[in-house]
C-alpha cells in the first residue's frame, strides 16, 4: 500500500520542490499540499471525521508555514492526530532544534536543501512507525485514532453587553449536565466576569499557565477550580493588566492541554480581540459570535467577521452566529443577520427576557437559573443543536423554540 504524504508550507517554490522530490520516492503518494496551519488542521480533521484510514501516514511541515509557528503546529497535530507522523523540514538541523521538535511531537527532521536519500529514509521510518501505531491501537482503542480530543467552542461577542458570557456559561452547564467532562475558560482577560456570575473566588487564573511550556495534568488541575456544578473553571486574572501575559502561544498550549483532558471546552473570548482570543478562535471546532438584533450590534458583528477573515483567523462561513434577546417585534430578524454577516446561523435564537436573569445575575448565581426560564431553555437547546448536550426535556413541554425565533421575516410575511 502506498504511503500517503501531506506536504504543508507557505512558500510555493519550496512546496513545489518538496512535492517533486516526494513524488520520486518509492511507494509514495503525495496528496495535494496545504498552504497554512489552519488548512492543515482542517484537512486532517475532515479526513479523521470520515475515517481513520483516510488520514495520511506522514505530514511534512516546512519551517516557514504560518500563521501558527511550525513547532506549535506540530504539537497540535501530534495531540489531535496521534497516529499521524510529522516530519519538520528546516534549514537548522542542529541538536537544539531537533530536541525541540521531538518535544513537540515530531517524528523526524530533514535539513534544507533537501536530499533525496535523507528524505526517503526519514519518510520510510515515519511511515513504518505510523502504520505500527495504527495496527496496535486499532485492536483495543480505535477511538484514539479519531483523536480530535475534546470539543472546543469559543463564544465571542459582537460588542460588549450582548450576552456572550451568559451564553458561554449556560453552554458549559448544559454539557456538564449531560454527563460530559466540561471546562469553562474566561479568555476575556481584562474584563472577564465568569467568576462574578458564578460567585467564585479563586487565587489562580489562566495567567498561572501562561509561562509554563509543558502543561502537565497535575499543573492544569492546580490551576482550575471545580465548581459545585462539576464544571472546571479556568478564570481570568483579577488584575486585568496581567492579561497581556497570556500570549497567543500560551493560549494554544492551554487550549491543547484542556482539549486533551475534557470532553467539552467552552471559552468566553469577550468582545475585544486579543492574541490569546484570536488563537482560541482559530483552534476552535465551533466559533460562536453572539449579537443582539439591533443595528449597532449587527454592524459590529459584520466588522468582527471581516476582521477575522483579514487576519486569517476564521472565515465567515466557518463562524456560527447566535442571536440573543430576540422578540417578535424586532425589525432585524435572524435571516437578516445572516445575510448581513455572511455567517452560518444557529437555528435556536435566545428570547429577550432579562427579568428571568436579573435575580440570579445580581446574586452571582447564574447556575441556579430556573429550568422553566425561556432563556435557559433556549440556551440549553442551543447546546443540543451544537452537539454539546442533549436538549432539555423541558423545552418539549414548553413548545420547543423560544417565541422570538418563530418571528422570522418569512413567517411574518406568510401571516400578512
Amino acid at each position: 500500500m502506498p504511503t500517503r504524504i501531506l506536504p504543508a508550507g507557505a512558500d510555493p517554490d519550496a512546496v513545489r520542490s518538496l512535492v517533486t522530490l516526494l513524488s520520486q520516492l518509492p511507494d509514495a503518494e503525495p496528496v495535494p499540499p496545504v498552504t497554512d496551519s489552519t488548512q492543515l488542521v482542517d484537512t486532517l480533521g475532515r479526513l479523521a471525521a470520515e475515517s481513520v484510514d483516510e488520514l495520511p501516514e506522514v505530514v511534512v511541515v516546512h519551517e516557514r508555514i504560518g500563521p501558527v509557528p511550525a513547532l506549535e503546529l506540530i504539537r497540535e497535530v501530534a495531540l489531535r492526530f496521534p497516529a499521524v507522523g510529522v516530519i519538520l523540514v528546516t534549514t537548522d538541523a542542529g541538536p537544539a532544534l531537533l530536541a525541540a521538535a521531538m518535544d513537540s511531537g515530531a517524528r523526524g527532521l530533514v535539513a534544507l536543501p533537501l536530499s533525496y536519500e535523507e528524505l526517503a529514509h526519514r519518510v520510510q521510518a515515519v511511515a513504518q512507525w505510523s502504520t505500527g501505531v495504527r495496527r496496535h491501537l486499532g485492536h483495543g482503542s480505535p477511538d484514539v485514532l479519531t483523536g480530535a480530543g475534546g470539543r472546543v467552542v469559543t463564544v465571542s461577542g459582537a460588542k460588549g453587553g450582548v450576552g456572550a458570557t451568559t451564553v458561554a456559561i449556560q453552554l458549559a452547564l448544559a454539557a456538564q449536565a449531560s454527563g460530559r467532562a466540561t471546562a469553562l475558560v474566561d479568555l476575556d482577560l481584562q474584563t472577564g466576569d465568569i467568576a462574578s456570575f458564578l460567585d467564585v473566588q479563586f487565587r489562580r487564573s489562566v495567567v498561572d499557565l501562561a509561562a509554563i511550556s509543558d502543561i502537565s495534568p497535575r499543573v492544569l488541575a492546580d490551576a482550575v477550580f471545580r465548581h459545585d456544578t462539576g464544571v472546571a473553571l479556568l478564570l481570568a486574572p483579577g488584575e486585568g493588566e496581567r492579561g497581556e501575559e497570556v500570549t497567543d502561544r500560551a493560549a494554544r498550549q492551554i487550549v491543547s492541554a484542556l482539549r486533551s483532558r475534557y470532553e467539552v471546552v467552552v471559552l468566553d473570548c469577550g468582545a475585544q480581540l486579543s492574541g490569546a482570543g484570536a488563537a482560541a478562535v482559530e483552534m476552535a471546532d465551533t466559533a460562536l459570535l453572539v449579537t443582539t438584533p439591533d443595528v449597532v450590534a449587527v454592524r459590529a458583528a459584520k466588522r468582527t467577521v471581516r476582521m477575522w477573515d483579514r487576519l486569517q483567523i476564521r472565515k465567515a462561513e466557518e463562524t456560527t452566529g447566535v442571536v440573543n434577546r430576540l422578540t417578535r417585534a424586532t425589525e432585524i430578524q435572524p435571516a437578516l443577520v445572516q445575510r448581513i454577516t455572511g455567517t452560518a446561523l444557529a437555528r435556536t435564537a435566545v428570547p429577550a427576557n432579562f427579568k428571568e436573569l436579573q435575580g440570579v445575575v445580581d446574586a452571582g448565581r447564574v447556575h441556579e437559573l430556573d429550568s422553566r426560564s425561556t432563556v435557559k431553555q433556549a440556551l440549553w437547546a442551543l447546546a443540543g443543536e451544537l452537539g454539546l448536550a442533549k436538549a432539555p426535556e423541558v423545552s418539549h413541554r414548553g413548545g420547543g423554540r423560544p417565541r422570538g425565533d418563530r418571528g422570522s421575516v418569512s413567517l411574518r410575511r406568510r401571516k400578512e
